[in-house]
């Protein structure tokens, strides 16, 4: 194994602790490392764990590093995603389920994944993929922000830090569609679907070790006022700053310096 990349900058703001690297691959590469040591600590204390994966670009780093391990026990993992567009074509290729699988879940074999359908009764699946998430405690999550500051599709117009949901419909906002366009997933915003599936921000924050990973020049702004600005739903990522056990990977270009 390579050597292990140093962070450029440490610090913490509240409770966050906020590692910078020189780029994004030294960003993923760490983060992918120090989460699967964290796998294989509670793999060894608790004989089975439960996670959530964030599908987008800024993970592709990461998820590398975790799917490259050889020493993590997948089949003792139970696997969940954050989010899903509603009304895309199964076999589109924007859809998260297929990025995750392919990236990680056909790769790995975890235990058990399970995959969020949009396809049909929202209201039923809210119920089937929430009953699922509270069967017992999340043990980690990985996670990235978006330009607008959301976590999962928590944009700041429907963020709730006390959402009584675990999972809801929300209608995305102009910002997080076009941030879609800008990160090549669609080739324009009209492309974009306007609603999606996502986990409420307090089921994201029941996750006992929160991996947040958040590399490249279009997230700085965002970074920022997670950093700086006041805990806010107007930029729901500043809620990271109260968790126990969260920790942000940025590179120089996502935290400017």
């Amino acid at each position: 194994m390579s050597l292990q990349p140093q962070p450029v900058k440490a610090e913490s703001v509240d409770r966050l602790k906020v590692n910078v690297y020189a780029n994004r691959g030294d960003l993923g590469t760490s983060a992918g490392r120090a989460a699967a040591a964290k796998i294989k600590e509670l793999l060894g204390s608790k004989g089975a764990i439960r996670m959530i994966f964030a599908a987008a670009p800024s993970q592709n780093e990461f998820l590398e590093t975790l799917a490259a391990d050889p020493d993590i026990d997948w089949s003792k993992i139970t696997a969940f995603h954050m989010d899903e567009y509603i009304g895309l074509p199964s076999d589109a290729p924007q859809k998260f389920s297929r990025f995750l699988s392919e990236r990680l879940f056909d790769k790995v074999k975890p235990g058990t994944v399970h995959l969020i359908d949009s396809s049909s009764s929202i209201e039923a699946e809210c119920k089937r993929y929430g009953d699922l998430l509270r069967e017992a405690p999340i043990d980690i999550v990985c996670l990235g922000i978006g330009e607008n500051g959301h976590i999962a599709f928590n944009d700041p117009p429907v963020a709730d830090f006390n959402d009584p949901l675990t999972i809801k419909p929300v209608e995305l906002d102009d910002e997080c569609r076009q941030q879609q366009v800008n990160d090549g997933c669609f080739p324009a915003f009209e492309d974009v679907p306007t609603h999606a599936l996502t986990l409420t921000i307090p089921t994201l924050l029941s996750g006992s070790y929160l991996y947040c990973m958040v590399p490249g020049p279009t997230k700085r702004a965002a970074v920022r006022r997670t950093l700086n600005g006041p805990v806010s739903t107007e930029c729901p990522s500043t809620i990271l700053r109260n968790h126990p056990n969260c920790t942000l990977y940025v590179d120089r270009d996502s935290y400017g310096a």
